[in-house]
């Protein structure tokens, strides 16, 4: 019997390791041709992606232009509107005042901000186009704002289909000449779209956020990111506001079906960022560059902590990167968000909870945690193998399949996970 046992040791030992107990290493040349590929069929105009695996940085490789109509290449320096991976950031931001004792995560949201103490429930339209409004089940949490299911709107995706969008298109929350003061006041009256934690509803939480952060630190939203984020990481590339100079290293936005890319003009720029507008957007605005929001990646990736500074605690960011859903909210409750890939929503990241069920899925490792941008933009920290990426274009609208083939070209086509997921 002991003999036996010995004997199929040695077997299992000569055996020649699978693919999955094999350590992951990223292919740079297989990313750069992803990248050469996505230029050369006119899928984007440029782009470039960043990969740091085991505390090094395994690649970087650029593709095409920043400005196709300058000549302008990609470069390391180049800057991008990141949208709604400023998201994440502003979680962060927020968690920090959790950790500080300033409100807990299942205080009502009213507590902190008064105006949101009369939501409702947007029920149906009466003859007049006027809402039908109710209460709702329970108040708004904190955590509902975290995690997107506070019932809060992001507005129409064209002519208003609900109440609570016509109201929203009205008052116009989110406009760039508000401050959060004022979109904060807005936004309050906008009924909601569910009961709170009934639904998973992309929205304007995250704005909400960035306001509650400005009233329980005392600083306005930006200046509190830079002093407690982004000077602590040496993020000294990021930003809300931007000077004209900053323009010379911007990449251009282009839009449009592959090979009739057109870009956008000079008027659709994030207006708040270079034409001095009052808001600052908790939900989008960063503009950055690959180097930097790496920073932010790799002080995920250290659970709160890049190279002795630290910005939260591990236990912390643990709880940001837990799936925070209850399991009652069906798939078919959960908006576009089962098409980022098996798993759930921490706050303010999607969260893998099981490894990629097909072919078509987005490869990645249980544990992993990311978001991306309207601008096809995208970033994972990925636990499971010590690696954190950052892939930057400027592309709209958002390209889902091609973060899909980019996740291939960094893991392989056929990666599940590490042995054990």
């Amino acid at each position: 019997m002991i003999r036996t046992a010995a004997a199929l040791a040695l077997v299992l030992i000569a055996l020649p390791a699978s693919a999955e107990d094999k350590p992951l290493r990223p292919d740079c040349a297989r990313i750069d041709s992803f990248l050469e590929s996505m230029v050369s069929q006119g899928r984007t105009v440029g782009a470039s992606a960043l990969v740091w695996k085991d505390g090094t940085e395994a690649c970087f490789e650029s593709a095409g232009e920043a400005d196709r109509e300058a000549a302008r290449p990609i470069m390391r320096d180049t800057l991008f509107q990141i949208y709604s991976m400023t998201k994440p950031v502003t979680g962060v931001a927020l968690m920090q005042l959790w950790e500080a004792g300033k409100f807990g995560l299942d205080d009502p949201l009213e507590w902190h901000l008064p105006a949101y103490a009369g939501l409702k429930v947007a029920g149906g339209t009466n003859p007049d186009g006027s809402p039908i409004l109710r209460e709702p089940k329970r108040k708004v949490t904190i955590r509902d704002v975290l995690r997107h299911t506070a019932g809060f709107t992001y507005g129409p995706d064209g002519p208003p289909q609900n109440a609570a969008d016509r109201v929203w298109a009205e008052l116009q929350p989110l406009s760039s000449t508000n401050t959060l003061a004022e979109f904060s006041q807005k936004m309050a009256q906008v009924p909601l779209l569910f009961d709170p934690g009934t639904h998973w509803h992309y929205s304007a939480g995250v704005d909400v956020q960035a306001r509650l952060v400005e009233v329980l630190s005392g600083q306005p939203f930006a200046d509190y990111v830079a002093e407690h984020i982004f000077a602590p990481l040496g993020m000294k590339d990021s930003g809300w506001k931007r000077s004209p100079e900053d323009r010379a290293r911007l990449a251009r936005i282009y839009e449009g079906e592959a090979g009739a890319l057109a870009p956008w003009p000079e008027d659709r720029l994030i207006d708040a960022n270079f034409m001095g507008r009052p808001m600052t957007m908790g939900g989008a605005g960063i503009v950055t560059t690959v180097d930097d929001y790496m920073k932010f990646a790799r002080m995920l990736l250290g659970e709160g902590t890049l190279e002795g500074v630290r910005i939260l605690k591990p236990s912390t960011l643990r709880l940001m990167a837990t799936d925070q859903l209850d399991p009652r909210i069906a798939q078919g409750d959960r908006l576009w968000l089962p098409s980022k890939g098996s798993g759930g929503f921490g706050f303010d990241v999607f969260v893998r909870t099981a490894a990629p069920q097909s072919p078509q899925e987005n490869r990645g490792s249980v544990g992993e945690f990311f978001w991306d941008g309207f601008a096809s933009t995208l970033f994972w920290v990925d636990p499971a193998q010590d690696m954190a990426v950052v892939y930057a274009t400027q592309k709209v609208p958002f390209d889902n399949d091609m973060h899909r083939e980019f996740r291939a070209a960094v893991y392989g086509a056929d990666y599940t996970g590490p042995a054990g997921d």
